[in-house]
């Protein structure tokens, strides 16, 4: 990581931020580092961290949380976002259950085990993030074709816009991902 922006010291942010961040720290077992990146800046933490809450665990949403990470694992990939991609990926390989769809994704949603609606997904996502200028009905029709809907959309559109601005943070930043990351979901856990 850059020296340009060292990460926020605990002690140092605002209690609310602080709380968030070992609310994170108990559920993960570790600070991921994005949360002490984006504590640099403490009201466009809030804001960003707010809006993310707002779209990953909207609740009405045709689409589950890991339709939502594995939005943010194919279109980081696209954008070379090292960070998003490894955090993200732990994220999509623990709540699918699949140890091997993060580096799939990552390289190419075209060669990933995918359903239908599934790939119909990443497929609108990705012209979002490359090529939204070029939107059209057809790719609204084939979303609707696997049950989703204009909301559903917008949630496609506004999950790879929002990753798109972490993704261009993430590398202006040099942000690297903790080493927990790597392994999450890998390797079964033992009981």
């Amino acid at each position: 990581m850059s020296d340009r922006y060292p990460l926020a010291e605990l002690d140092d942010l605002p209690e609310d931020l602080r709380e968030r961040i070992l609310a994170e720290q108990e559920k993960a077992g570790f600070i991921p580092e994005v949360f002490l990146m984006f504590g640099r800046r403490p009201a466009e933490s809030r804001a960003f961290f707010a809006y993310h809450d707002a779209l990953m665990e909207r609740e009405g949403s045709n689409m589950s949380k890991a339709d939502k990470e594995m939005i943010v694992v194919t279109i980081s990939g696209q954008n070379n976002c090292q960070f998003c991609v490894v955090a993200h990926g732990a994220i999509l390989r623990i709540v699918k259950k699949d140890p091997y769809i993060s580096d799939q994704l990552a390289v190419s949603y075209h060669k990933a085990d995918l359903t239908p609606r599934e790939r119909a997904i990443c497929d609108f996502a990705t012209k979002v993030n490359l090529r939204s200028d070029e939107l059209c009905d057809a790719d609204y029709d084939a979303l609707y074709e696997h049950g989703l809907d204009s909301e559903d959309a917008w949630d496609i559109a506004a999950i790879t816009g929002l990753f798109g601005l972490s993704n261009r943070l993430a590398n202006a930043s040099e942000m690297r991902p903790n080493p927990e990351f790597y392994v999450m979901g890998r390797i079964p856990r033992q009981k």
